[in-house]
């Protein structure tokens, strides 16, 4: 299901909560920044990380990331410095 037609699935629900269950059933999960970032930093940081919060490199790989996929959904977004 594309991403469009899970977001009109969801605007069919009452609440925020249920809007979120609904596109989170579907695949779709909404991040931030900080949350790109954690889960950058745990999954190719990991336990063997030489540190132990997310770092500045960490944050620019969300960044990056998030740009990207945005502009895969052709939504010209570009990354933040």
């Amino acid at each position: 299901m594309s991403v469009q037609k899970a977001f009109e699935q969801a605007m069919h629900h009452e609440t925020s909560t249920a809007v979120m269950d609904s596109l989170i059933q579907q695949g779709v999960w909404m991040v931030d920044e900080d949350t790109m970032t954690a889960a950058i930093h745990n999954v190719y940081c990991g336990i063997m990380a030489d540190h132990t919060h997310p770092n500045e490199k960490d944050r620019d790989q969300a960044r990056q990331l998030i740009a990207s996929i945005g502009q895969s959904m052709n939504a010209g977004a570009v990354a933040a410095e």
